[in-house]
């Protein structure tokens, strides 16, 4: 018996029962589907947040204090200002301290709880690569004389004014009315947290009306050129050691990270997350390989008086054999196409706020690894109806 008449019997196979064909691919589709589109949420967000990282651009560094995560040591306004010396740090275009805090805003009764209220200088603008869209950015002097005006993210834009353009108006912020001045340009964001649900004000008016004149949060640093960051990161550094010396084990109580160090943080983290996803939903292909063993041991039992008339007309062993895994590799291959369709489709709608970027090699490797479960799970039942004797087939009711 030739290839093509073994792949005929095969289908013929598996068409006898098509329920059951079709929910053992099933369990083979759910979980290649689930192996691409966890790996696409993963990849996608990695992707989101990496451009978001990118966007602050290549000639910024990020001070943060080193005990509670960047919220305390001794990160003060004094210090901030230390770092903008044309002699001790000549490749420092601009710097611009940061408070951070959470928040309600409220407009004629709608309230809106911002989760980032940064309190910051005008720099901050150019630095972050956070442009206005409508609107303006507050002043040098509005910083400096604690007025009490609000740019706004777009998501905060709408979610309090609508489609009414809120600039002139004016919200209610820790009991205190705030004028909004501009609305920042729309920003890409991952399902875990909006990037554009922001609120930038001047340092001064948030730390008078929010946050007190507690520590800065973080100090964003701008170098003068792409170039010239890893210059500005060394003057930096010798600054932060003569205003913050170390303690006495030797630990500075602050940190400086560039875009660089970040991105690769990122890189690291994402690679472990998505990993992470993949293993998850590759439980679901485990689970749909057992169903395969399931299933055509008792297709062999069922067939058994079947295997014992072609044994005995003929079939060899391998024949046997042969058909056998055929048709636990159809069951896996068709499944495997169909979760490689599912997914695909499912990859053009958002999920949990991210859109999916599909990894080729993760198609390939959830295809292969479909096949190869039919061949092993298949394995066991195919050997079985191949050690059958003719005679015992024959007499099995």
């Amino acid at each position: 018996m030739n290839l093509a008449e073994i792949v005929r019997f095969a289908l013929r196979g598996v068409a006898a029962n098509k329920l059951r064909s079709a929910l053992t691919m099933l369990g083979i589709l759910i979980g290649v589907a689930a192996v691409i589109l966890l790996v696409a949420v993963g990849n996608g967000s990695a992707q989101v947040i990496t451009n978001r990282i990118e966007a602050l651009g290549t000639n910024t560094l990020t001070v943060t204090g080193a005990n509670r995560g960047g919220g305390g040591g001794g990160l003060t306004l004094e210090v901030a200002d230390a770092l903008v010396d044309p002699l001790l740090a000549p490749d420092v275009r601009s710097v611009s301290p940061l408070v951070t805090t959470s928040t309600t805003l409220t407009f004629e009764g709608t309230d809106h709880e911002v989760p980032q209220f940064v309190g910051t200088r005008p720099s901050w603008f150019t630095a972050a690569n956070s442009p206005v869209n409508s609107g303006a950015a507050f002043s040098a002097d509005d910083e400096a004389q604690g007025r009490r005006v609000v740019v706004l993210g777009r998501t905060v834009a709408d979610e309090l004014f609508g489609g009414r353009d809120p600039v002139g108006r004016q919200v209610t912020v820790g009991g205190a009315l705030f004028t909004v001045v501009g609305v920042l340009a729309a920003k890409s964001s991952t399902g875990f947290q909006d990037a554009n649900d922001t609120v930038i004000a001047p340092l001064r008016a948030v730390r008078e009306v929010l946050t007190g004149y507690g520590p800065l949060n973080s100090i964003l640093v701008e170098a003068t050129d792409a170039g010239r960051v890893p210059a500005a990161q060394g003057q930096v550094s010798t600054v932060l050691a003569q205003r913050l010396p170390a303690s006495t084990s030797g630990n500075a109580p602050y940190r400086i990270q560039n875009a660089a160090q970040l991105l690769q943080t990122q890189s690291e983290t994402a690679d472990t997350f998505t990993v992470l996803l993949g293993a998850v939903a590759a439980i679901s292909l485990l689970v749909g390989g057992i169903g395969i063993t399931n299933i055509m041991l008792v297709t062999v039992t069922e067939r058994t008086r079947e295997i014992g008339i072609r044994k005995a007309l003929g079939a060899s062993r391998r024949t046997v054999l042969t058909q056998f895994l055929v048709e636990a590799t159809m069951l896996s291959l068709l499944g495997g196409a169909l979760g490689v369709a599912a997914a695909l489709i499912g990859a053009q709608f958002t999920i949990v706020g991210v859109h999916p970027v599909i990894v080729p090699s993760s198609v390939g490797l959830a295809l292969g690894v479909s096949v190869a479960i039919g061949l092993f799970f298949g394995g066991l039942p195919a050997a079985r109806a191949a050690r059958l004797r003719p005679i015992d087939a024959l007499r099995y009711e």
